[in-house]
């Protein structure tokens, strides 16, 4: 009986060691000190305007981290050049599902093929909790043609002050 009993305290033991993880190995148990990864994907789209004034395609990263929350209430409406102010213009929406009211900043890269990165900064988007605000980034045009080259905006950081 006492090797019975001897096996039946082991498979205990190894159970709550399996159940509980090695303490201080940072997998599995309750102690708050758990360490893992997760990995998620925001969103994404794409975006063509078929006026003569602009064309574009949108991009909005993704992620874990707390700028990438942020990034992820931000949705690109518009990416165009506007001809009559010769800026590169991108119409946002920054939807504000938390429970706090929030203002957001959110810089734009406006790319394209043979085109040199340009970059808008927008601050102070004011967004009350629950709801959503629209916003224009624009910044001027570093060309001399039609701005048809510039075909793609991308939040490159967004956050929350």
């Amino acid at each position: 009986m006492k090797l019975r009993h001897a096996r039946a305290i082991a498979v205990f033991g190894i159970a709550v060691l399996a159940l509980t993880g090695a303490r201080g190995s940072g997998g599995g148990g309750c102690d708050n000190n758990s360490s893992g990864s997760s990995s998620g994907s925001g969103g994404s789209g794409s975006h063509s305007d078929s006026d003569s004034s602009s064309s574009g395609g949108v991009s909005v990263p993704g992620g874990g981290g707390s700028a990438d929350k942020a990034a992820r209430d931000v949705t690109i409406d518009k990416c165009a050049y506007d001809a009559a102010t010769k800026k590169l213009t991108a119409k946002i929406t920054v939807k504000n599902d938390a429970s706090l009211d929030y203002d957001y900043s959110v810089t734009m890269k406006f790319t394209g093929t043979g085109a040199a990165p340009a970059t808008a900064v927008k601050t102070g988007i004011a967004v009350t909790a629950g709801s959503s605000a629209s916003a224009e980034l624009t910044t001027p045009y570093p060309g001399t043609g039609d701005g048809s080259e510039y075909t793609k905006c991308e939040v490159t950081r967004a956050g929350r002050l």
